[in-house]
């Protein structure tokens, strides 16, 4: 625990940009970000980890906050020049985390354009196998976020880990401490899992969480189910949607989880554009009220 604020062994921050490099993080820390997730795409191959790290140090050791993460999101699996540039991103979050002071790389698995998760399942060992032994070497965890990319279990071009039938095999086929789950409730309420069994479930297999929220349209379900061009749920940033954030944040004291939990913007429809960072500012604010407010140290 932490020994100041115990409140801190779980942090609430948000997603940066690692393009926009630290004077986005320096412009918003002042919200009361806890923490950050920094994000990388293909397009940020050859990226310079150690000038970055750097030029964050004095704005973290003055704030207080720190990197949760590296999140490196793309196909990892795929055979693409773009996805060759991935990997080799993912290889070089994972040996420079600690210049951060992070110790998670998240991401997508990746998957075999158009096939199965099954058939993903022979790539995702040769792929994640090397990587989970670099990460055991480094001292890294890898945490696979639960989103379909408009995938299911039959075909898709992003992402095989976003149903536990998927984590089950993924887990069996490379069994290492070092790979887990980047988890949000948001991906599963929108294909209609109930998240707090599951979270109960594999929250010792989660590292990591996205601060993003669902609204599911019940209505629109009975009527035109989830398949039809009538929307069923919008993503929210939390404290919009319909999930109960104090019920996420006790199942994983109760597991024992220390981490973040990192907003996952640019998604909400309505608190976007010129509203993003009120609605993020808002989502952090409700968090930390879930978290229970204020630390206020017990009488000695």
């Amino acid at each position: 625990m932490t020994a100041m604020n115990p409140q801190l062994d779980i942090r609430m921050g948000t997603l940066a940009p690692a393009s926009l490099g630290a004077s986005y993080i320096r412009q918003i820390v002042g919200h009361g970000f806890e923490s950050f997730s920094l994000t990388f795409g293909p397009g940020d191959h050859g990226f310079d980890f150690a000038r970055l790290a750097k030029e964050l140090k004095p704005i973290l050791d003055e704030s207080g906050a720190r990197i949760s993460s590296l999140g490196v999101y793309g196909n990892p699996l795929g055979d693409e020049a773009h996805d060759e540039h991935l990997r080799q991103i993912m290889r070089t979050a994972i040996d420079k985390a600690h210049l951060f002071g992070a110790d998670i790389v998240a991401g997508f698995a990746g998957r075999v354009r158009g096939k199965s998760i099954p058939d993903s399942i022979p790539a995702f060992k040769k792929v994640f196998g090397k990587y989970a032994r670099q990460a055991e070497s480094r001292g890294v965890r890898i945490a696979f976020e639960n989103c379909p990319m408009g995938g299911n279990w039959h075909t898709g071009d992003w992402n095989i880990a976003h149903n536990p039938g998927a984590w089950e095999l993924m887990f069996d086929a490379v069994p290492s401490a070092a790979l887990g789950l980047e988890w949000e409730p948001c991906h599963q309420m929108c294909q209609l899992i109930d998240p707090l069994p599951q979270l109960r479930k594999w929250a010792g297999r989660i590292f990591h969480l996205h601060g993003k929220d669902a609204t599911i349209r019940w209505d629109v379900v009975r009527a035109h189910g989830i398949q039809s061009s009538v929307p069923f749920a919008f993503h929210r940033t939390p404290g919009f949607g319909d999930s109960n954030w104090s019920d996420i944040i006790s199942d994983l004291r109760m597991a024992g989880f220390r981490g973040s939990i990192d907003i996952e913007g640019w998604h909400d429809p309505v608190y976007r554009g010129e509203l993003e960072m009120t609605g993020q500012a808002h989502g952090l604010n409700y968090l930390k009220r879930c978290r229970g407010g204020d630390f206020i140290a017990n009488p000695k």
